[in-house]
């Protein structure tokens, strides 16, 4: 069965968005001031700037793919991807993540597992042969536990 569906991280766009404003700003002010030493725009500054956007926006969203063989995930334009093999997968459920398990990439010791998400609540929590818990975050966690459970039958 294949699937794919793509989740918008509205809050982080809208971060990123402040932000960018935020760094116009600096940037304009700085390029405004009389000539000095110390006045105008500053390389470091800017690469600084522009890295911050750039990591910003790769969480815009989060993109689940699966085909033929796996379940994949990418967030924003790929600066991140990860691949599990449909085979490997043992059993897979819906889920609430805690407000607290936040947005992104994230490492939990207790319980043991990862978390990819950039919106909402809901997820998919599956697990692995070799003992490993994963959650994916989504907005149609129904719909994407039964394709994986489809696909892994």
């Amino acid at each position: 069965m294949n699937y794919k569906h793509t989740q918008i991280g509205y809050l982080i766009l809208v971060v990123t968005l402040a932000v960018l404003a935020l760094f116009a700003w600096a940037y304009i002010t700085a390029a405004a001031e009389p000539t000095s030493v110390d006045s105008g725009t500053n390389l470091l500054v800017t690469t600084t700037m522009a890295l911050t956007l750039f990591i910003l926006a790769s969480f815009g969203s989060l993109q689940v793919i699966i085909d033929e063989e796996y379940l994949q995930i990418k967030f924003g334009y790929g600066i991140y991807k990860k691949k599990f093999l449909l085979n490997d997968i043992v059993s897979a459920k819906t889920v609430k993540n805690h407000w607290y398990y936040g947005w992104g990439i994230r490492g939990w010791l207790w319980p043991k597992m990862c978390i990819y998400n950039v919106s909402g609540f809901d997820a998919v929590e599956i697990k692995l042969k070799n003992g490993k818990t994963y959650r994916i975050g989504t907005d149609e966690a129904t719909k994407l536990e039964q394709a994986i459970l489809h696909s892994i039958k």
